[in-house]
């Protein structure tokens, strides 16, 4: 039986912890709708919390909490599991290390087109859930992309739970793939009997209710799609799975939706042909497997612009595909680009002592890296900015980033 945000908050004293765009809007939503006791906010840390002043304790995604052990941990919560509890009959949810932004938009579009019913698109991906609350009837279905931030204290899992791959990831935060793992994990741990899990055949096993099914390369038609790339193949597979298997869809129908969709900014995204050069942004690419794929996904692309923050992931799948493949220029900045960079000199000593290691360049910066590769790269062929790396300390996000991109390319 659901629980509404309301029941939960009613005359209790709440304590909003984190004060971004999710705790603001989880101070307007309570005050506006709950009749709360009272309501503070807090910004500073777990040490700063005098538990017993407060009933209930709403934690931000982005605060980490995982170091501390809170005395009474049912006192703390989170916006995305309040609102779970009273919709997740409605929802289908989706994360996964690559591509759950792009499955999210394109499961809510299909959604739309094919369901006959209204579907409505949140999470990480957009504005926080609260803030469609008075858009939501019971027939309303709800498509919500969970990070493993969002998941990870959370006690209870979507309807339809999707989870599409899993590949190393934010160990700056979570230290082991096991901790990272765990907190993905919760999107289908709390399903019950009736429920639906949809899994990537490189997911491992999960303990759940919910009926399972392992959606596999094998079984990708291939069909009209706007965006690039064997990835999205994929995605649009998980698609069809849903809206066919769970809620009815027809299979042709879904085919034509899937067809109409145009995919999201800095996600293989042409900025335009500029000094001879066709650039695409792929600024959302922040692991080894996303910048491969990137090459592999783009007609012509001749450079890649590799390099951010260094979270101390494995490079060793991007730097064998470097030595194999030397069609391509890769241009490497900032501190991960120059580790990359470092450690293939260092792996691969035959390719650099033969002058071929050539192709393989470190600057300092974005705005080097796109003056190196106008000069590089050869035109009528393209250039991708596909990072392999989060973009914190150079950049505000990756939206910045690639939006900066855009700028520089189109000032040459």
């Amino acid at each position: 039986m659901s629980i509404t945000i309301r029941e939960t908050v009613k005359d209790k004293r709440i304590l909003i912890w984190g004060y971004g765009r999710e705790g603001k809007s989880s101070e307007k939503y309570i005050k506006e709708y709950c009749e709360p006791r009272s309501v503070e906010v807090l910004e500073g840390s777990i040490e700063d919390i005098i538990e017993r002043d407060y009933d209930l304790i709403i934690k931000s995604p982005g605060i980490k909490m995982m170091d501390y052990e809170p005395i009474n941990k049912k006192k703390y919560t989170s916006q995305t599991e309040l609102f779970l509890n009273q919709y997740r009959d409605q929802v289908i949810g989706i994360t996964g290390t690559k591509g759950k932004s792009t499955t999210s938009s394109m499961m809510a579009h299909v959604l739309s087109e094919c369901s006959g019913k209204k579907t409505l698109l949140m999470g990480n991906i957009g504005l926080p859930c609260f803030d469609y609350c008075d858009q939501i009837d019971e027939e309303t279905l709800i498509v919500f992309e969970l990070s493993c931030h969002q998941m990870m204290h959370t006690k209870v899992s979507p309807h339809v739970a999707v989870f599409l791959n899993l590949y190393e990831d934010h160990l700056d935060y979570y230290h082991s793939m096991d901790a990272y793992f765990a907190a993905k994990s919760h999107i289908t741990t709390y399903q019950q009997e009736g429920d639906f899990f949809f899994k990537g055949e490189n997911v491992p096993e999960i303990n759940t209710k919910a009926s399972t099914s392992i959606v596999t390369n094998g079984e990708v038609k291939n069909v009209p799609l706007k965006v690039f790339g064997e990835h999205n193949q994929l995605n649009a597979t998980f698609v069809r799975r849903v809206a066919r298997d769970v809620y009815g869809c027809n299979d042709d129908a879904i085919t034509e939706a899937l067809a109409t969709f145009t995919g999201l900014p800095h996600r293989l995204q042409h900025i335009g042909n500029y000094a001879g050069i066709d650039w695409y942004d792929d600024s959302i690419s922040t692991i080894p497997e996303a910048a491969v794929g990137a090459l592999k996904s783009i007609p012509g692309v001749r450079t890649i612009l590799i390099g951010g923050m260094d979270r101390g992931i494995d490079y060793d799948f991007l730097e064998d595909y470097m030595a194999e493949h030397d069609e391509f220029n890769y241009i490497c900045m900032y501190e991960s680009g120059k580790r990359v960079h470092d450690e293939f000199m260092y792996k691969f000593p035959g390719i650099r002592n033969a002058g071929a290691g050539r192709n393989i360049i470190y600057v300092n910066n974005l705005d080097l890296a796109v003056q190196k590769a106008a000069e590089i790269t050869e035109k009528g062929s393209g250039c991708v900015l596909s990072p392999a790396a989060a973009s914190y300390g150079y950049f505000k996000n990756f939206e910045d980033r690639g939006d900066r991109f855009a700028d520089m390319v189109r000032a040459l």
